[in-house]
């Protein structure tokens, strides 16, 4: 099967099928979380919020898939393709687990995909039953800084597994000042697309933060972009760093995750 993928979630789920060979072309974020497509024969093509018609037809797939964010312009843009087009829009876990299934049920792959969603669900639950009598802490997650938006309900549901309060609601748009009134002990940062290349620093001069548990005790972390952006089997990264940032007495720290202290340590040696 002759598969364009449009989001990095689908692609990260398809190799973890083992059908990234049925992939003729993705998308350069998809390039960036998968290191096989750079050795492979891939087309490089736009994402999902900014498709082109032409690009996606010189791909000869037989089938578009794509998710959320959408806008009405690319959308028009991939239903004008005249491909088989398959659009996904998970909002949470269950349809994160169903979305992996859907894709393995389309490749032929249904125990693969079951293995996958058992992975994730196994990691949930274990993290459930460890945390279960701790201390909850007040969590505040970021997607994006311009507009201030909290990050998705899948980022809510690990938080909560993860023993956690979630602060705000999943998915809208917030402001410095209700973040500040509802006091964070702990803020973790994942903006779309940029890494874990946020700059923290910037971030502690936001109004009223300065005065907020999290950053009085220097806990505000960026976290690698893919970690809690990917709605995939792959998740469990991001899950594994909001326990550690929660619990760091009790979980190793995931690579990637950047504080403020490291932070200092870069300035230093950029000085």
């Amino acid at each position: 099967m002759r598969i364009v993928s449009l989001q990095p979630s689908i692609t990260v789920t398809l190799a973890g099928l083992g059908v990234l060979h049925d992939v003729v072309a993705c998308t350069r974020y998809c390039k960036e979380l998968c290191p096989e497509i750079a050795q492979g024969s891939q087309m490089i093509l736009a994402d999902s919020w900014s498709a082109k018609c032409d690009e996606i037809l010189a791909a000869k797939p037989e089938i578009v898939i794509a998710s959320v964010p959408y806008r009405m312009e690319s959308l028009a843009e991939i239903l004008k393709a005249g491909v088989r087009v398959l659009a996904l829009a998970p909002r949470n876990l269950e349809d994160v687990y169903g979305d992996i299934r859907t894709l393995a049920a389309l490749v032929d792959r249904a125990t693969a995909g079951e293995r996958l969603v058992t992975g994730l669900q196994e990691e949930v639950a274990a993290t459930q039953d460890r945390t279960r009598y701790f201390v909850r802490q007040r969590v505040y997650c970021e997607a994006w800084g311009k507009p201030l938006t909290v990050s998705p309900k899948w980022i809510a549901e690990l938080v909560d597994a993860a023993g956690g309060e979630f602060i705000g609601e999943a998915g809208s748009q917030t402001t410095e000042q209700a973040i500040a009134e509802a006091d964070p002990e702990i803020i973790l940062v994942a903006w779309c697309g940029a890494g874990n290349r946020v700059p923290l620093e910037r971030l502690v001069r936001r109004e009223g933060w300065a005065h907020t548990t999290a950053i009085r005790e220097r806990r505000i972390y960026a976290v690698p972009d893919e970690m809690f952006n990917t709605p995939a089997h792959i998740l469990t990264g991001g899950l594994r760093a909001i326990r550690w940032a929660l619990h760091p007495q009790s979980f190793w720290r995931p690579t990637g995750i950047r504080s403020l202290d490291d932070v200092a340590i870069e300035e230093a040696e950029l000085g």
